[in-house]
Order: structure tokens, then C-alpha cells, then sequence
């Protein structure tokens, strides 16, 4: 659950270039143009945003801003306490009476995630999206009720929606969720197209394929710009079909005669409605475990996106009240976290689910780079408990959200663009993407590849990655605290995960300068006591010279030059005899 205290938010490192101050500087020359500024999602899976400025200081509208996504990033490992990474919004503070509003493409968190902790910072325009991400913002905001309320609009496939200068289309795509859309942006420069996350699926469950006459509609009218997903780029052919999952996932309820338990994210709604349509198709009740995956069917069904007969639900402190082969368990922990409900069944930790033999344990998911060894060790309890374990490395039993190789050159084939910008993805990803564009006829020089922060611009005739850039290093929240941290606090708790802390305590006599007893040594994470006497014992020996040697010839006593040259001393020699270099914290005490 998102905590709902103020969170601390903190930049990870300082820009390796200058921001540019202002962006809409006046051009060589005076057509129209629009600067596309991705904020993040260029250089990373997630934290999805870009921000288009219109320029033409002969209109009105010359200023005009709109965003399309707002999305967090999971930390990475080297960020001990830090509970996500957000977009850093430091060139839109100053402009932000000029931002029109926020087009949020779908409600994954990568896309929506940021909105709770950047939102009011930039004036709280607002959001405008579909009915299934308006239920998810709405109900996540509920964790921040501190936050001022969101202004959110409801949008449609079937009418565009008017912002300044800015009219936009939106379009129905695939993904793995509901309601996920693209966007057209259409302006004085031409047409943009934004897909969102997307990938072709032509025989999708319980959702409609792509609005590929609508696409057509609009590539016909002419396309100045596509800016189009590269998260899968690397993976060759056409991505698997949910109504291909199907299949596998009912030949294992087919032959499974103990319960069914499958796990997957809590956003992959469509797997979930195959789920219970096949519990109902084979007589099994259906039950719901986790917080975000109860939220979000609740919030599905609620406005009609999931359907299951109300008789299929039972709680989940009632499957023992059915035979086993009548009940199935949905639940979240696909990815091995610790506190998720698979990984509490699998420790005996769940209050009423314990896992017996004959269980079928289904991973509905692809497993997110970094929990490899989670998920693998989860398996092999869960296998020592002698159910069976099903994945997607044995059967089809998960497709990615995101287009292969091939969907995304039909994409760009169906919009013929002028121009064309990869978005969303590390910069291989983006590279590859460009390489597949350029087999389908976009010339190389019509093709931009931007990094997090630059600034491109774009005219009718020409694209451009210019040599602004913005302001867009790590912005990271951490709701253990409050108030701004800085860098320094990360490298402190990298150091400590490390390397362990080494306190040193040591009063001394203020009239003698001298060292009263033997100081008190607390080691966490680095040595253990008692087996390291000698080392200790000669760390003490350098405290109580350190300490004395400068009382005696520093008058008054400079304590803080005294703990530094503790700190100094006793790390070296510390590294000297460990090759380890805890942090050294002297306490010293003036008795």
C-alpha cells in the first residue's frame, strides 16, 4: 500500500549539462514549431513523460504546453531506501500557468505513477483520459489525501478534445490493460502521433483489436510525426495473442484436480477476465488476494470492463469450504516479492491458504529484469511443498503488453510518417527501434533518437534534436522522511548496505585531555565482536592517541577536528587490515 505520509523527494545528482532557462527562444526562422521534451522513459523502462511546447511568437498560443504520461520508475539496486524515481519537473515549475493539461495514455504505473508527487507541483492542470485510468488515479489518490483534488476528465474515442492551440484524437490500441489509447496531436506543424504502450492483437480477450480503420484514417490525412514504443524492439515476429494464452491456460485447468492458484500483475486485466471466464467455464469459484488486485477488479468491474457471474466470487477465508477442484486462487506476487501474497502462501505465512499437494501454482507473468533470483527461489519452495509450478519459459501462458519487431513496423507502415522518434525504452531499444523503421522506408535523416532532456524541435519540413537540453536527473521519493536530502544520504546508505557501520565512543577527561577507560566500539554489518578482540582492541589504541596527542597541543579543542581525524585513522587502518570500509561514526564526550 502507498504510504500516506509527505513523502521526501530528493535528486539522485546534479545535471551533466546546463538547463536551458527558457525553451521557446526565438527560432532562425519565424514558422511554427514545437519542442518535444521527453523527461524521462528514454533512457529507462519507465517513468514515462514527455512535454510538447508550442512556439510561434506571433500567435496567441505561442507558450501552449501539454504533457502525454506521468509515470514512476521502480529503484534500482543500487538505491537502498528509495521507493521510486520520478520526473524532474524543474522546467515546467516556471511555465506552468502555460500547461493546457495531462493526457495519460493508460493505467499502468510507469505512466500514472508520478501524478500523486509532480501533479500540484506544476499547477495541478488538468488530466484527461479514459474511464478504466480515471478509476485507477482516482482511487490511488485516496492514499495522498494531503494532495489538493484532482481535476481529471473523462475522454472518448469517438471526440476529439480541444487544448489551445492543441486538438487531439484519440485512438483504441492493445495492451495489457483495458482502455490503453493513443494519441493524435494535431497543430499548426502537422500531426503527431503518441501510440502509448501497444502491441497488435488481433484476437484479443474481452477487449475489441486496435481502431486500425482510425489509424488509417489519420495516416491518410498525413502524419508529420510518429513517436512510437520500443520496449520489445529487440524481440523478433509478432507478439503472442491473449486468445493463444487461452488455450494453454485451459489445458492446465483441464487436467489440474487440486486448486488452481495463478499469480500475475494486478494491472493485467484481460488475463484476469480469461481467468475467471475459465473458472466459470469448469465449475470453480473464484477468489481475489492482494490490495491492488482486489482495487483494480473492483474498480473494472465497477464500470464494466470485467464480467463474471456475482455467484463465481467467494472470499478467500472460504476455499477450504469447497473442493479443491472447485476453487481458484488470483493473487499478486508473480514477481517474488516479499510481502505479496504468493510469497506468504509459500512461507506458511498466509492466514488461510496453506499450499498442499495437487495444487497447480500458475506464474502469469514475465519476470521484471532484477527478480530472477526471487522468483526462482519462490519456485523452489513452493515445489519442496509438492505442488506443481507452471511459467511462461514451459507454455504460453503470458504475453507481454508491448509490440515485437513486427508489430512495430506495421505501425509505422500503417501511419507512413514524415518524420519518426522512438520513445519509451533504454537506448538500445530506441536504437533498434530506428533500425527497423529505416527497413520500412524512413529515410535515416528523417529519424530522431533522443536521451532523457533534450530538446527536440520540430516544423512542418524538419525534425531536429537540438543542443537544449533540461533539467532531467533522478528526482526520488522516499516516504520514510520529510524534508529535501541529498545525494550524500544515498552514498551513506549504499556504504552502509555494503560495508556495514563502525561507531566508536569515547569520553574524555575535559580538564586532562586524556581518555577515560577503553572506548566503546558498536559494529553493525561489519565485524563480529567477538571474534575481532585484536582488531578492536588496536582501533581503540588509535582512538585514545588520536584524541590525546591533539587535546595536548590544540588549545581551545577543536572537537570537530578531532572526530575527523578519528574517523580518518581508524577507517584506514580498518581498510588496511579488512579490505572493507565501513562508515566510521566517533562519538566523543567531554565528561
Amino acid at each position: 500500500m502507498i504510504r500516506t505520509q509527505i513523502p521526501t523527494i530528493f535528486k539522485k545528482r546534479a545535471p551533466k549539462h546546463k538547463p536551458a532557462p527558457f525553451l521557446n527562444a526565438p527560432a532562425i526562422d519565424a514558422s511554427p514549431y514545437i519542442n518535444i521534451v521527453p523527461l524521462g522513459g528514454m533512457e529507462e523502462v519507465g517513468r514515462n513523460m514527455t512535454y510538447f511546447e508550442y512556439c510561434d511568437h506571433k500567435s496567441p498560443h505561442n507558450g501552449e504546453i501539454i504533457i502525454i504520461d506521468m509515470g514512476l520508475q521502480f529503484p534500482e539496486e543500487n538505491m537502498p531506501g528509495i521507493d521510486y524515481v520520478v520526473p524532474n519537473v524543474s522546467s515546467l515549475v516556471p511555465k506552468k500557468d502555460k500547461i493546457l493539461g495531462a493526457i495519460i495514455s493508460h493505467g499502468h504505473y510507469d505512466h500514472i505513477g508520478a501524478i500523486p508527487y509532480i501533479n500540484n507541483k506544476i499547477g495541478n492542470p488538468p488530466i484527461f483520459t479514459m474511464p478504466l485510468t480515471r478509476g485507477i488515479i482516482l482511487k490511488r489518490q485516496e492514499d495522498f489525501p494531503h494532495l489538493p483534488k484532482l481535476e481529471i476528465h473523462q475522454v472518448s474515442t469517438e471526440k476529439p478534445l480541444k487544448l489551445g492551440v492543441f486538438e487531439l484524437e484519440f485512438f483504441h490500441v492493445n495492451h495489457n490493460i483495458f482502455d490503453a489509447v493513443g494519441t493524435a496531436v494535431h497543430s499548426p506543424v502537422g500531426t503527431i502521433i503518441h501510440t502509448g504502450d501497444f502491441k497488435i492483437d488481433n484476437n484479443p480477450v474481452g477487449d475489441k483489436p486496435a481502431d486500425y480503420a482510425k489509424m488509417a484514417a489519420l495516416s491518410q490525412k498525413g502524419i508529420t510525426l510518429l513517436m512510437s514504443e520500443s520496449t520489445n524492439a529487440e524481440k523478433e515476429g509478432h507478439s503472442i495473442s491473449e486468445g493463444a494464452i487461452r488455450a494453454d491456460l485451459e489445458s492446465i485447468m483441464e487436467k489440474s484436480k487440486g486448486r488452481v492458484i495463478v499469480s500475475t500483475f494486478s494491472s493485467l486485466l484481460s488475463r484476469v477476465q480469461q481467468l475467471v471466464s475459465l473458472a466459470e467455464k469448469y465449475g470453480r469459484k473464484v477468489a481475489f488476494d492482494g490490495y491492488s488486485m482486489k482495487t483494480n477488479v473492483a474498480i473494472a468491474n465497477e464500470l464494466g470492463y470485467l464480467k463474471f457471474k456475482k455467484e463465481t466470487l467467494i472470499n478467500v477465508k472460504d476455499l477450504d469450504r469447497y473442493s479443491p477442484d472447485k476453487v481458484m486462487l488470483i493473487c499478486t506476487g508473480a514477481q517474488g516479492e516479499g510481502s505479496a501474497v504468493l510469497m506468504r502462501i509459500a512461507q506458511k505465512e498466509h492466514r488461510f491458504v496453506k499450499l498442499r499437494e495437487g495444487d497447480a501454482v500458475i506464474f502469469s507473468s514475465s519476470v521484471v529484469p532484477g527478480n530472477e533470483r526471487g522468483v526462482q527461489s519462490l519456485k523452489d519452495v513452493i515445489y519442496r511443498q509438492d505442488a506443481k509450478v507452471y511459467h511462461y519459459q514451459m507454455m504460453d501462458i503470458h504475453a507481454g503488453g508491448h509490440g515485437r519487431a513486427e508489430d512495430l513496423k506495421m505501425m509505422i507502415s500503417l501511419m507512413h510518417p514524415k518524420f519518426f522518434m522512438p520513445i519509451y525504452g533504454n537506448y538500445y531499444m530506441l536504437r533498434l527501434h530506428a533500425e527497423l523503421a529505416e527497413t520500412v522506408g524512413i529515410p535515416k535523416e528523417n529519424m530522431v533518437i533522443p536521451s532523457n532532456g533534450s530538446v527536440v524541435k520540430l516544423s512542418k519540413d524538419k525534425i531536429q534534436l537540438t543542443n537544449q537540453t533540461v533539467d532531467s536527473s533522478y528526482v526520488m521519493v522516499d516516504g520514510l522522511g520529510i524534508g529535501d536530502v541529498q545525494e550524500v544520504v544515498l552514498r551513506d546508505r549504499q556504504m552502509l548496505s555494503e560495508d556495514g557501520i563502525f561507531v566508536i565512543i569515547a569520553a574524555v577527561d575535559s580538564s586532562t585531555g586524556k581518555v577515560k577507560g577503553s572506548p566503546d566500539i558498536i559494529s553493525r554489518g561489519f565485524v563480529y565482536l567477538r571474534e575481532s578482540k585484536e582488531l578492536l582492541k588496536s582501533a581503540r589504541i588509535i582512538t585514545r592517541k588520536v584524541i590525546e596527542e591533539a587535546t595536548a597541543n590544540m588549545h581551545p579543542v577543536n572537537w570537530d577536528y578531532i572526530k575527523n581525524s578519528v574517523r580518518d585513522r581508524v577507517g584506514k587502518f580498518l581498510f588496511q587490515k579488512t579490505s572493507r570500509r565501513p562508515m566510521v561514526l566517533p562519538v566523543v564526550i567531554e565528561v
